[in-house]
């Protein structure tokens, strides 16, 4: 490698270890490298990417301090801190799938595992380095956001057969045409590539091309091939999961974003597109779970901020609301005010009291002490009619609508709807859908999740069967996870047509599929097995 690129390369070392620094310096001045900066912890990064641009970054992965090296690198990228004339090289001497699978998604130059040679550090720096200086022109044009121009440069240079840089210099532009949304080309262009080489990103940029094109078939068909590759699983599983949500498929978009999510959890932008499906799919457990790791994994990171602990106990406050399991509810309303107390350590000064406020009215609600929930919903400032988080909105409407005050619930659900429509950036479709949907539950059902149970339990056992079986299908319609509800609406179904009324085979059959799915306790499975017995006995096919 050239010597003037070594002597003149700005290098940043993040190490928080003394010994590991000093190794890294003498290794590094020994290579000829005369511009080195050390930090020893995520905010002196970042402070010395403010005011400087460096040629490479060598990070440890493996920083104690506020953010470790994973945060550090997203939100150096996500605010511009670094460009892509930027080289980036992590070192990690942990190398489990989630981090490995978790840092490759954000596309450093490269790995470098502990413990190394000085030989192994040499080239691999000397790669990036020689790189970026080669293609230097080309990474600026893509930072300025001149995607047109930078294709024009590509292609001069692949015009050169010997071009040691060709592949990388193909997938730049077929990122390029992605970013200019110019998708018949993209495709064009990703088929010819593979014609020449079965390149990975080539496959995946032709997927995206496709999808865009609204070319589902043939991207299904190509996803679910990738899914057997490990290398490409990852990927495939979340490309099927925003190709499912253009579908209206949430169920098999929910399973595909949750195998995603094990995978590599630490992507936070997936988790909050998967507690929005789970949310339209009604299965609140699911949002529940992923909120708490969306709170886990956010902190110290670009996106922890108050709605990261608000939006895990609101999740937990809908999920105890749907779930009949008196220890579960116990131990959700503890967590919630957990994370109201994380929430005021670490946004000592955040003003978020209002939405505070109608939490804690909906954890009266959750242990029937309605009076107190009221008093706290009606202290309220009504004058204040803004929308400044969607989730709070929402929270709040929800409130409302379990405690009685429908025409206020409806009224904010009208306004919240029309703030999404204006503002398309505070939420995605997928959210909007979700709130839509809850608007039309609420307007339908007037009772909350609690007293519709209860309601239609109580109906059941004084006899009223057609008034517990409406009860109970709304109540299925709003808590379709929950295998109670299920068993009681399948018995009351087949009880009325007992008494020689309709039966609603499709209903039945879906409440008979959740049970088949789930383990059940040994009273509801007894009384299962029973069900099932008679449907045999009458020739009614439940299972499909």
């Amino acid at each position: 490698m050239p010597a003037k690129i070594f002597s003149k390369a700005k290098i940043l070392i993040v190490e928080e270890q003394p010994l590991a620094q000093s190794y890294m310096k003498q290794s590094l001045e020994g290579l000829g490298f005369r511009q080195l900066r050390f930090a020893e912890h995520a905010i002196a990064a970042k402070e010395q990417c403010q005011i400087e641009q460096f040629d490479l970054i060598v990070c440890s992965f493996n920083l104690s301090k506020h953010q470790d090296g994973y945060q550090l690198y997203e939100e150096l990228k996500m605010k511009r801190l670094i460009k892509n004339s930027t080289g980036f090289i992590f070192i990690s001497a942990e190398t489990s799938g989630s981090l490995v699978h978790s840092v490759l998604e954000l596309q450093p130059d490269d790995f470098l595992v502990k413990p190394f040679t000085i030989n192994e550090l040499k080239n691999r720096i000397e790669k990036v380095l020689l790189r970026k200086s080669n293609l230097h022109q080309i990474y600026q044009l893509i930072d300025d956001g001149n995607d047109s121009k930078a294709i024009k440069q590509i292609d001069t240079l692949l015009q050169n057969k010997g071009n040691s840089y060709s592949a990388i210099l193909l997938r730049l532009k077929g990122d390029a045409l992605l970013r200019l949304k110019r998708f018949e080309d993209a495709k064009t262009f990703f088929k010819s590539v593979l014609d020449i080489q079965k390149f990975t990103w080539a496959k995946v940029g032709l997927v995206e091309a496709l999808i865009a094109n609204n070319e589902h078939t043939l991207a299904h068909r190509m996803l679910k091939t990738m899914l057997q590759r490990s290398e490409t699983r990852l990927v495939a599983l979340d490309l099927l999961g925003r190709l499912e949500i253009k579908l209206n498929k949430f169920d098999e978009a929910q399973d595909f974003f949750s195998k995603a999510v094990e995978i590599a959890p630490r992507n936070i932008d997936r988790q909050k597109t998967l507690s929005h499906v789970s949310l339209l799919n009604h299965d609140y457990e699911k949002n529940y779970l992923t909120q708490k790791d969306i709170a886990s994994y956010a902190k110290h990171s670009i996106h922890d901020n108050p709605d990261i602990y608000l939006n895990a106990a609101r999740a937990g406050i809908d999920f105890a609301l749907t779930t009949d399991q008196t220890d579960q509810v116990n131990r959700i309303s503890r967590q919630t005010n957990q994370y109201l107390s994380d929430l005021k350590k670490q946004f000592p000064n955040s003003n978020n009291q209002t939405q505070i406020d109608v939490l804690n009215a909906r954890l009266h609600y959750l242990k029937d002490e309605h009076q107190k929930a009221k008093a706290l919903i009606n202290q309220l400032d009504e004058s204040d009619t803004q929308i400044r988080s969607v989730d709070g909105a929402l929270d709040k409407a929800k409130a409302f609508h379990e405690l009685g005050f429908h025409h206020k619930a409806q009224m904010l659900f009208n306004q919240i709807i029309t703030h999404c429509e204006r503002h398309p950036s505070v939420s995605d479709p997928v959210y909007l859908r979700y709130i839509q949907q809850q608007q039309t539950e609420r307007r339908d059902i007037k009772l909350g999740p609690k007293e519709l149970n209860n309601h239609a339990v109580t109906q059941f056992n004084k006899g009223q069967l057609n008034t517990a079986l409406e009860a109970f299908t709304q109540a299925f319609r709003i808590m379709p996870k929950n295998a109670s509800i299920a068993l009681n609406l399948l018995q009351c179904l087949f009880d009325t047509n007992n008494q020689g009324q309709s039966f609603n085979l499709a209903l039945a059959k879906k409440c008979f599929a959740l049970l088949d799915a789930q383990t059940l306790e040994d009273e509801q499975a007894i009384r299962f097995e029973k069900i099932k017995a008679l449907a045999a006995k009458l020739k009614i096919k439940l299972a499909e």
